[in-house]
């Protein structure tokens, strides 16, 4: 699985990338289960994911205990908890697997010995931190503007896969709509 990894690197920094096997050897590779949690709501975030198969969640449980899916990470995709990585203080989310999945990860330490010895490394925290703030700000300006059914349209016009790969519950929680309101709505299209 470190060749998707390597392929990911050299496809955003180059072939030009100085001690890329250093950079992938810093990398731990994790084989999970469905259902796997990776973090827990006030635990301290010490790692970074990156999905070469399968998919994870990133969550939070509102004042009901009912799951708010704030991002649905899949293949080639990052994720991490920023926050509480970068400062140490407790998760604000969770995270867990969706699917089997096959991830790579570095820790806190590798991460940061990383940065300071591998000049490139530090745009691919860059890209992750970009590409992560893009999408939620994306999501959040988007979502707020559109009913339910055109919520669940756009879903099915961007991240057509979701529809079949993912449960209705799952996709509900994305999309910020009651489960029963998304079958209903999702049957008339």
């Amino acid at each position: 699985m470190i060749h998707v990894l390597r392929q990911h690197l050299i496809k955003r920094l180059g072939n030009d990338i100085d001690q890329l096997e250093d950079v992938l050897a810093t990398f731990k590779w994790i084989e999970t289960k469905r259902n796997e949690q990776l973090l827990t709501q006030g635990d301290i975030c010490k790692k970074v994911y990156f999905v070469a198969e399968g998919s994870l969640q990133v969550y939070v449980y509102d004042e009901d205990m009912n799951e708010m899916t704030r991002d649905i990470i899949i293949e080639e995709y990052w994720c991490t908890e920023l926050i509480s990585f970068g400062s140490g203080q407790p998760a604000l989310e969770n995270i867990r697997t969706i699917e089997p999945s096959h991830l790579l990860c570095i820790d806190k330490d590798g991460f940061n010995k990383m940065m300071q010895l591998v000049p490139q490394f530090e745009r691919v925290y860059k890209q992750i931190l970009e590409t992560s703030y893009a999408n939620s700000v994306y999501r959040i300006n988007t979502f707020v503007a559109l009913s339910a059914l055109d919520r669940i349209k756009w879903l099915m016009n961007h991240r057509p896969t979701f529809m079949t790969r993912f449960s209705s519950k799952l996709i509900a929680s994305y999309l910020g709509i009651n489960k029963d309101v998304y079958s209903r709505l999702k049957a008339k299209l």
